[in-house]
């Protein structure tokens, strides 16, 4: 399987190019592909209503339609061999992407199929465009609620209509760069819903050099997700939005939780910006790391040479901490 949809939509025509890129992916390969899937009727008590399912084997694609997204906000979500035989039930990983991206990123480019090949293991990629994976101070195209669609509406609608363990011990959450600062944020606001949490090249001090996560998260949602709106609010921040997000100001939420934290040490000889933005990664996840010691709590972490990009070797390892920490499929 080389391929899913590109069914990235815009505000206005989303159902429109939704429908389109169904009927594109039908023919691609070779027709019946939207199976019998779970939560087929018209809405499921979460909120969310499927509006597309197309069945890959070990990948199942799912487009809901949601208050609160604008669009209709897609989400990939990828079983273990043998679970329609096996019976079993299985823990989770949430897998989060970077920003100006969406829920294929790591099936497209980062392996994730022959990464978790063996693996008893449920994950779900879900979109989040560049939202920060949260519910934002304001926004001028429509409803951009990515916490609300991923905490109060998706993780309980999988925990419906998948074999899971819904608890504690059965959901690790993980995420690259933006994806990376949002499993840090959702383990700490969400403390009993991950037992493991790991960050690859993800922020985790948003306030350090005055500020300067928080300035790019703004600029980059207002541009890309907001129609102009931010996060956290600009000229003037939601300080208590801010205070509530930020890792390091969290550093007791993140106790008896599994912890796994990855940055790049080296200039990037191609990308100026990647370098950048790598450095202050570094940086806050070195002070984070400092906090954590400070109050006792274990945590792994991994300084490897690079810039900004996922490191598939990192996260085979990382795959080995969070199923040692999970409750095992059974």
């Amino acid at each position: 399987m080389d391929n899913i949809p590109a069914v990235r939509t815009s505000v206005s025509r989303r159902r429109l190019l939704a429908g389109a890129a169904g009927v594109a992916a039908a023919g691609a390969f070779g027709g019946a592909l939207a199976a019998p899937g779970p939560a087929s009727a018209a809405s499921d008590g979460h909120g969310l209503r499927i509006v597309r399912h197309e069945n890959y084997g070990r990948l199942q694609y799912y487009r809901f339609a949601t208050d609160a997204i604008e669009w209709d906000p897609a989400v990939n979500v990828l079983l273990p061999d043998g679970y329609h035989t096996s019976g079993k039930r299985y823990p989770v990983l949430y897998l989060l992407h970077g920003g100006d991206s969406d829920f294929r990123e790591f099936h497209m480019h980062h392996n994730i199929i022959n990464l978790t090949a063996g693996r008893e293991l449920i994950v779900v990629m879900p979109d989040a465009s560049t939202g920060w994976y949260s519910n934002p101070v304001s926004s001028f195209a429509g409803p951009r609620n990515w916490e609300t669609f991923h905490m109060a509406q998706l993780l309980p609608w999988i925990d419906s209509n998948f074999r899971t363990f819904a608890e504690y011990n059965g959901r690790a959450v993980a995420g690259f760069s933006m994806g990376g600062f949002g499993a840090l944020k959702y383990t700490a606001k969400y403390y009993g819903h991950f037992c493991s949490v790991s960050s690859h090249s993800g922020p985790a001090s948003l306030r350090r050099d005055f500020g300067l996560v928080v300035h790019w998260a703004n600029a980059t949602s207002a541009v890309k997700d907001l129609g102009g709106g931010t996060v956290y609010g600009a000229p003037l921040w939601d300080e208590a939005r801010v205070s509530a997000d930020n890792p390091i100001q969290r550093i007791e939420s993140y106790r008896h939780k599994r912890i796994f934290l990855v940055a790049g040490t080296s200039p990037d000889p191609v990308n100026w910006f990647d370098t950048v933005n790598e450095n202050q990664v570094l940086a806050g996840q070195r002070e984070f790391r400092a906090a954590l010691g400070r109050a006792g709590i274990p945590h792994e972490w991994r300084e490897e040479p690079g810039g900004h990009f996922f490191r598939q070797h990192i996260f085979a390892q990382d795959l080995n901490g969070m199923l040692a920490r999970l409750r095992r499929a059974g």
